[in-house]
C-alpha cells in the first residue's frame, strides 16, 4: 500500500534537519510515500523547504496561517508568491479562519484569506483551508471569492451537513488521527457517507496522534491508523481504501507520480 500524508508540519516535529530528513524517511518505509510538508509562515517555510526540498517525496505549501496572521511581515503577499512559484510547491495555505484561536482581528483574518483564494486562482495551485469555529464565513468567502481550483478542508471537523453544503465546490476532505478516537461520532457519520473520491487523510503531525499512539508526538509514520478508520467507515478492505485515497491525493494536487 501508498499513502500520501496530505498535511504535515515536519517542521514542528523537529528542528534539527538531520532528524526531519529522518521522519520523511521513516514514513517511506511504512508505505508513506508522499508527504506534503505545511508552515504556519514563511519565515518556517524557508527553513523547511531548504532542509527538505531534496527529499524525493516531500512536497510543499506555502502561506500564513491564520494563527500567524498578526506576525506577517508587510512585504508578505511579494514573498509568499515567491515561495509559491518555488519548485515542488503545489498549494497554497494553509488559510483560513480561526474564531478560536486566531491572534488577529475577523477583518486581517478575512484579508489574508482573500488573498491566499486570489493567489490560488493566479497560480492554478490547490488551496488548503484551516477552519476552527469559522465553517460558514469560510463558505461565504469562498463563494464569494470564486475559487477555481481545488480545495482541501483539512483536519476536517465539521459535521456531514457542512460537508454537503460544499459539495458542488472542487473540494477534498482530509481527516486526521482524531478520526480513530470512539467520541467524534460526526466525524464517523461523515466519513461513513461522503463519496470515497472526495476523502483525504493526513497526519497533522505533531498534532492529532492517532488513539494507538496517545501520548506520543505525531509523525508521518502513524498515517496507516488513519488510513484503517476511512476504510472501516467506508466499509472497503485497507488495500482498496489505499489506492482510492492515493490517486485522490495525485488528483486534488494535480500531481502525476
Amino acid at each position: 500500500m501508498r499513502l500520501f500524508d496530505t498535511h504535515a508540519h515536519i517542521g514542528l516535529i523537529y528542528d534539527d534537519k538531520i532528524e526531519r530528513m529522518l521522519v520523511v524517511r521513516t514514513a517511506y518505509t511504512k508505505g508513506v510515500e508522499a508527504i506534503l510538508s505545511v508552515t504556519n509562515n514563511l519565515v518556517d517555510f524557508n527553513n523547511v523547504y531548504n532542509d527538505l526540498k531534496n527529499e524525493k517525496s516531500v512536497y510543499f505549501a506555502a502561506g500564513v496561517s491564520p494563527l500567524d496572521v498578526a506576525n506577517a511581515p508587510s512585504d508578505w503577499r511579494e514573498k509568499l508568491e515567491s515561495a509559491a512559484k518555488l519548485n515542488k510547491v503545489i498549494a497554497i495555505g494553509e488559510t483560513g479562519l480561526d474564531w478560536a484561536k486566531g491572534m488577529s482581528t475577523k477583518e486581517e483574518q478575512t484579508r489574508f484569506f482573500i488573498h491566499h483564494i486570489r493567489l490560488a486562482n493566479k497560480l492554478g495551485k490547490t488551496l488548503i483551508i484551516h477552519n476552527r469555529d469559522a465553517g460558514k464565513d469560510i463558505m461565504r468567502v469562498l463563494r464569494e471569492t470564486d475559487v477555481k481550483t481545488n480545495m482541501v478542508f483539512h483536519c476536517y471537523s465539521e459535521n456531514l451537513a457542512f460537508a454537503e453544503s460544499a459539495a458542488d465546490l472542487p473540494v477534498y476532505f482530509s481527516f486526521a488521527g482524531n478520526l480513530t478516537y470512539r467520541t467524534v461520532k460526526d466525524l464517523h457519520e461523515t466519513v461513513a457517507a461522503l463519496p470515497a473520491n472526495r476523502i483525504l487523510i493526513e497526519s497533522e503531525a505533531p498534532f492529532m496522534v492517532p488513539s494507538l499512539y496517545k501520548g506520543k508526538r505525531n509523525k508521518p509514520q502513524y498515517l496507516s491508523e488513519t488510513l484503517k478508520a476511512v476504510a472501516y467507515y467506508q466499509n472497503k478492505s485497507e488495500e482498496e481504501m489505499a489506492e482510492i485515497l492515493w490517486e485522490n491525493s495525485l488528483t486534488a494536487f494535480n500531481l502525476s507520480i
